[in-house]
């Protein structure tokens, strides 16, 4: 599956495009009902199907795909949300070729029905659902019959995957060319089912005028520049990661573990002097002793000492803040998480002013809203998480189950974005977070650029929860990596 995303007025401009190209609009709704009809028929047995048209493009795909399913012996019954005399352009004349009647909204039986077709609005939803379409909707939904739906499901907001009012809860969906970002984003993603995509014939050349810059998180994206131990390499090649630990080290030796295990050549854990009893694995993992700012700044001269990671563990406090400003200072690459990020609630700016080289910040909801409190109210996640990445200069992995990784603006372009689907729920477990800023830190020791590093890093996470399954604690996932990489290696 390609791995671009385009939002609604980009997918536009790829049908605009392709029919500039000399392909007719109703070819590419002729292809679209089709795949529709074919989604039907391939996975339901032969039955009844009742068909939601709405008044626009969607609609002439229901049409097509009536007409298609009814040609093939299906017994369908289509109804028209609106008047067929307003349809318009393509979605008129597929109208024009459906011999079928024509239901009235009133007139929906769906108890009659087996399958139903969902194409009512597509992903440009500006207004929430209301009136006779809602009730559409919401007998859709209450009827206990298995819903595919063309492109989202009606009422799912293709940029973002909210819902516009009541939206359709679909089991199935069919979409055309690329997916939307609605597709992965909660709650699109369980609104939609799984997502088939067809190719309608929309030639692949027109992504270059349409210039999309967010995309699936995939490895096709970022495996070419995953680091690669090189015959006449050494330890320090592979790059030194420096975590600053706090007076428990469990989440440093998480995310410390995890720098090893991704490639970084060295890992050392700054501790404090009553900490340094404590015991760390694995062996090859190393301590030095950095009481308070001082101690920090002593340990950060070693310039071999090519990333610094903090915020696991490190508690919430003035002395955190100190450290993490000393450590953009220095100019190195910079990995954050967690405490380095609530210790600035309320102090963003303070922050930002300092971040001059690579930095990635991985803050939960909940980190973000202390970091970014005007942005953390945007109900759009994918806007949310560009907004902050330009407002701080960094590389912003925003965590959930639809982890958003967003690039700083470059050359004067929208930041690139990245939506991750792979994680699975038993990744929400504590020390979860510390072992990603560990593969993110260890990526960047090897030389990753920040953005590819943090896309690379988050899906690795979600492949190594996979690869662990039911039962994950974090301390599985730094063992995981290692088929992982193995398989990516390959």
């Amino acid at each position: 599956m390609s791995s671009e995303l385009l939002s609604v007025a980009e997918m536009a401009a790829a049908d605009r495009a392709a029919i500039a190209s000399g392909i007719a609009g109703e070819i590419l709704m002729e292809h679209a009902g089709a795949a529709v009809a074919d989604a039907v028929r391939l996975n339901y047995p032969h039955g009844r199907v009742l068909v939601l048209c709405g008044p626009g493009n969607n609609g002439g795909d229901g049409f097509v795909a009536a007409r298609i399913l009814k040609a093939a012996g299906w017994p369908v019954r289509l109804v028209l949300l609106g008047e067929r005399s307003a349809l318009k352009g393509d979605a008129a004349l597929m109208a024009s070729r459906w011999d079928g009647p024509v239901l009235l909204p009133g007139e929906a039986d769906f108890s009659a029905a087996d399958v139903i077709v969902d194409a009512l609005f597509g992903a440009g939803l500006s207004k929430p659902i209301e009136g006779k379409a809602a009730d559409l909707v919401q007998a859709a939904n209450t009827s206990g019959k298995p819903i595919v739906a063309v492109d989202l499901p009606s009422g799912v907001g293709g940029d973002d995957g909210l819902p516009r009012g009541v939206a359709i809860r679909a089991d199935r969906s069919v979409t055309f060319f690329r997916l939307k970002p609605g597709h992965l984003l909660l709650p699109g993603r369980l609104l939609c089912g799984p997502v088939a995509l067809a190719d309608i014939g929309i030639p692949p050349a027109v992504l270059g005028d349409v210039a999309p810059r967010q995309w699936r998180n995939d490895p096709e994206n970022w495996q070419g520049l995953l680091p690669r131990p090189k015959l006449d390499g050494h330890k320090y090649a592979r790059g030194h990661v420096l975590v600053r630990a706090g007076a428990q080290l469990g989440a440093a030796r998480l995310a410390g573990r995890a720098a090893l295990r991704i490639g970084a050549g060295l890992c050392t854990l700054a501790v404090p002097h009553a900490a340094l009893s404590q015991a760390i694995t694995p062996d090859a993992l190393m301590r030095t002793e950095a009481e308070g700012l001082s101690g920090w700044v002593a340990a950060m001269r070693d310039a071999r000492r090519n990333v610094f990671l903090l915020g696991p563990g490190s508690g919430v406090s003035e002395l955190t803040r100190q450290c993490v400003l000393a450590a953009l200072r220095q100019r190195r690459a910079v990995v954050l998480d967690a405490d380095a990020l609530s210790a600035f609630e309320g102090m963003g700016p303070a922050l930002f002013a300092e971040i001059r080289s690579p930095c990635v910040l991985t803050p939960h909801d909940g980190e973000f809203a202390r970091l970014f409190p005007d942005l953390g109210r945007l109900p759009d996640k994918l806007a949310r998480c560009r907004a902050a990445a330009e407002r701080s200069n960094a590389v912003i992995v925003l965590k959930g189950p639809d982890t958003v990784i967003a690039a700083p603006p470059e050359n004067g372009m929208a930041g690139r974005a990245a939506i991750n689907d792979n994680a699975p729920p038993d990744l929400a477990t504590a020390g979860s977070g510390d072992v990603l800023a560990g593969i993110c830190a260890g990526l960047l020791a090897q030389g990753m650029p920040a953005f590819d590093a943090a896309c690379a890093a988050v899906w690795m996470h979600g492949a190594a929860g996979q690869e662990v399954g039911p039962g994950l604690i974090a301390d599985d996932l730094p063992e995981a990596l290692r088929p992982v990489l193995q398989r990516l290696r390959r």
